[in-house]
């Protein structure tokens, strides 16, 4: 099934700020989807070139412990948890790899219950920005707004790792 709703599109974040009509326009280029309680949505490493909103459901962000320190070597595969997101708060994610400099996923993302997602390809993405330049303008100041929010969460973890990390050494 092709196409979301206004209704289903307004705790949509990336959203914020758009009239009905807007999000209507936005929700018809968005592809519906279904996913089962644990099924994975998309693994870290994999190629990219779709944008996810979770419209309804629970999705588990994580990432490996380790990095791999060449393609043939084995090393520790764990996931850590970074996050549990809920449908109702309106995310987005899989962003980076639309806009980052390579198109490869950041993150592995787990359906914890059935999640009905909607998706937008890479190309869908920037044709409507340029299509709608007052839908494009008010889409990219929310994302910006919300890359730059997982910016600060990241950089106060990383000093918070730091600090736990300096203190274990100074002992």
């Amino acid at each position: 099934m092709s196409g979301v709703g206004p209704e289903e599109t307004a705790n949509i974040r990336l959203l914020e700020g758009l009239s009905k009509e807007e999000r209507a326009s936005f929700g018809m280029r968005l592809k519906e989807k279904h996913f089962p309680a644990g099924k994975v949505i998309f693994s870290e490493g994999d190629r990219g070139g779709v944008i996810y909103f979770l419209l309804s459901g629970e999705v588990e962000i994580s990432q490996a412990l380790t990095l791999a320190m060449s393609k043939n070597s084995q090393y520790d595969s764990r996931d850590k948890s970074l996050i549990c997101l809920k449908g109702d708060d309106g995310p987005v994610f899989g962003e980076v790899s639309v806009f980052g400099k390579e198109d490869k996923r950041t993150a592995t993302v787990t359906a914890l219950t059935g999640c009905k997602m909607g998706l937008l390809e890479e190309k869908d993405f920037f044709n409507l920005l340029v299509s709608d330049r007052e839908i494009g303008y008010k889409v990219m100041l929310n994302l910006t707004r919300i890359v730059c929010e997982r910016l600060i969460t990241a950089n106060q973890n990383v000093l918070k790792l730091t600090t736990a990390l300096s203190l274990i050494l100074e002992k």
